[in-house]
């Protein structure tokens, strides 16, 4: 009997440690009202300057709050806002913005052709890759290899992330992927892949 108890209290524990480790859904809700007034309670923002984090992957998440906190993304009301995020706090937030549902978007119609083209194809002649090739023929990313799902994002965020990595403002992401990516895109390419991206359906 001892020794059944035994065992009962180490997976007991070690089923806690997951659930830690995973976050917990609800605490992250609770957190979340402080990020609703642009982030949208539930992770779709309502402004397209604002990236919708509803969806995002918990290993994308963490790692961008990180970087705010650690100066290596910068950005003026974020940096600030991630320095009161505790590490408890981060994974309960992530959990719950992962567990959300992103809304859909549309593309305009006259950035779909460019947009489909440089998203499934990219720019042989100018060394662009294809979008597709890490974040996903619909868009939903790569989370093993830290690709974030784009499927539905705001296109004036895109646009400006994409922006800021050909610009070298921008200089977290892995393995310089992106600036690498952007450095040869021009700026209708980047309009209207933005737009693309965010009438994919996942």
């Amino acid at each position: 009997m001892t020794k059944w108890l035994i065992s009962v209290s180490i997976a007991l524990t070690l089923a806690a440690g997951v659930v830690n480790a995973q976050g917990d859904i609800e605490a992250g809700k609770t957190k979340a009202v402080v990020c609703a007034g642009c982030h949208g309670p539930d992770g779709n923002s309502f402004n397209p300057m604002w990236p919708k984090l509803a969806g995002i992957s918990t290993s994308y998440f963490t790692k961008q709050i990180n970087d705010f906190k650690a100066g290596t993304r910068k950005d003026p009301i974020m940096s600030a806002q991630a320095d009161a995020i505790s590490d408890e706090d981060l994974i309960n937030l992530a959990a719950y913005f992962s567990s959300q549902t992103r809304s859909t978007g549309t593309t305009a119609a006259d950035q779909a052709e460019l947009g489909g083209k440089i998203y499934r194809a990219g720019n042989s002649a100018t060394n662009v890759a294809a979008c597709m090739a890490c974040h996903g023929p619909t868009g939903t990313g790569n989370d093993a290899a830290g690709f974030p799902s784009l499927a539905g994002q705001q296109a004036l965020y895109i646009e400006k992330a994409l922006k800021d990595f050909r610009s070298g403002a921008r200089v977290n992401d892995v393995n310089d992927m992106m600036r690498g990516v952007s450095a040869n895109m021009t700026d209708a390419e980047i309009t209207a892949v933005a737009q693309f991206v965010q009438g994919l359906q996942p």
